[in-house]
């Protein structure tokens, strides 16, 4: 399988990553063109994949064409390159980019669009899909298998998803990370050192998560074996549930829906 990204910053080279170590492609089945000379040059030196500048080249004699550049470079890029993919399959992970526009920018018609997460980083990530009608399903079972190297993922056939999941777990692990750092100041502020208040939330955080992939029990089941009567945990939650703790993250959600629907 040979690929060419287009894009080679953060995600682009998660991807390069995450690739190699699930042995998904070799180094010298993958092409990355990006315009930052520093950029060619760690990926060329970290991953010995071939780098180039030349978006037309990258895309010459290859199976996937993936798009991960910036939504404002898109457009200079789909012009750069329509009309070249002829039987090649386009990935993009662009956000706000819509399957439409990225058929119509590149006059092709076998594209797939993916919103990934952060943590496909570290090979721990969650991404959900979808494709046009016109792509085949051995394209639909490549892009599978390289978005599932990200770590998880969903295909989905109504396009409508992609933005609610860009809003709950494209941006969710910022939601994640600003929760563990406000429980690590509150460890902080009752006395407890930061580094054994960061281990405590940490393992605390990674226990919880295992025990609702494991158990297969409904999140408030969990929660209540955990909050006795008048209890410490009853206390706790009581105050969150005051400071409007669930609604907020509601609305907060709701606002990046909205606000992935606009791009």
């Amino acid at each position: 399988m040979k690929i060419a990204f287009i894009g080679g910053g953060a995600m682009g080279e998660a991807m390069v990553k995450c690739l190699l170590t699930k042995k998904v492609a070799a180094p010298q089945d993958m092409a990355v063109s990006d315009i930052s000379p520093l950029r060619r040059e760690l990926l060329s030196r970290e991953y010995g994949v071939s780098t180039l500048a030349d978006n037309r080249k990258a895309v010459t004699n290859v199976d996937l064409i993936l798009l991960a550049v910036k939504p404002q470079n898109l457009p200079r890029v789909m012009e750069e390159i329509k009309g070249l993919a002829l039987e090649q399959l386009v990935l993009s992970i662009v956000a706000g980019a819509t399957l439409s526009s990225l058929c119509q920018g590149l006059n092709h018609s076998s594209v797939i669009r993916a919103m990934p997460n952060m943590p496909a980083q570290i090979g721990e990530g969650m991404t959900i899909w979808t494709a046009t009608a016109e792509t085949e399903q051995r394209q639909k079972e490549l892009a599978q298998t390289v978005l599932g190297a990200l770590g998880k993922e969903i295909y989905v056939t109504d396009e409508k998803y992609l933005a609610m999941a860009t809003a709950l777990s494209g941006s969710g692990p910022a939601y994640v990370f600003l929760f563990i750092e406000a429980l690590v100041d509150a460890g902080v502020h009752i006395g407890l050192p930061r580094d054994m208040a960061q281990e405590l939330v940490i393992q605390t955080i990674l226990g919880s998560i295992c025990t609702v992939e494991k158990t297969g029990k409904h999140p408030a089941d969990l929660r209540n074996m955990v909050t006795s009567p008048g209890g410490t945990t009853t206390e706790a939650l009581h105050q969150l549930e005051k400071g409007g703790f669930r609604s907020l993250l509601l609305e907060a959600v709701a606002a990046a829906y909205k606000k992935a629907e606009r791009l």
